[in-house]
């Protein structure tokens, strides 16, 4: 294992978005958008937290460079279904930020788990991946949309029970 040499690649600006999605019950997420959580403000908890965690990032991810960070934004919206994370980071640095975007959302979507945990265990993390990264070496990257299942194509056509005579 090694890190990444990095001190000869210029400094440019880079931005990572990742998000995630916290997935639960309608009365749990009632409980949410009501305030009435006993731990208190989960949404401003869950953005402290992922800001917390992007900085941290090296801690965490045994092989990742320290960045000064220029900016991170967390957001956590109640949506049906659950709560979506995003976060976006920015800095000015020789290396992405894209662990830092992961870390933030991870760390946001644990908190709502946390906080929540009391009224629904079965809560469910899903979906932490890269949206999109650009700067550096590799330029800009957009996940490709998902895409929809295959419609079913025709299977052999049926045939009759008769054989060719031969």
């Amino acid at each position: 294992m090694k890190m990444i040499d990095v001190g000869a690649k210029p400094r440019t600006e880079r931005v990572a978005v990742a998000r995630g999605l916290v997935t639960m019950a309608p009365a749990t997420l009632r409980i949410l958008r009501r305030g009435e959580a006993e731990k208190g403000d989960v949404l401003a908890a869950a953005r402290l937290a992922g800001i917390l965690a992007a900085k941290r990032t090296p801690e965490l991810v045994p092989l990742c460079h320290p960045v000064a960070l220029s900016a991170t934004d967390v957001t956590a919206t109640p949506r049906a279904g659950g709560v979506e994370v995003v976060a976006t980071v920015r800095t000015v640095d020789r290396t992405g930020v894209e662990m830092e975007a992961l870390a933030a959302v991870a760390a946001a979507c644990l908190t709502i788990y946390d906080m929540l945990k009391r009224y629904q265990r079965g809560m469910r993390i899903e979906s932490v991946e890269l949206m999109e990264k650009s700067g550096g070496r590799t330029g800009r990257w957009v996940r490709p949309p998902p895409r929809r299942p295959a419609e079913r194509a025709p299977g052999p056509r049926a045939r009759s029970g008769r054989r060719r005579a031969g």
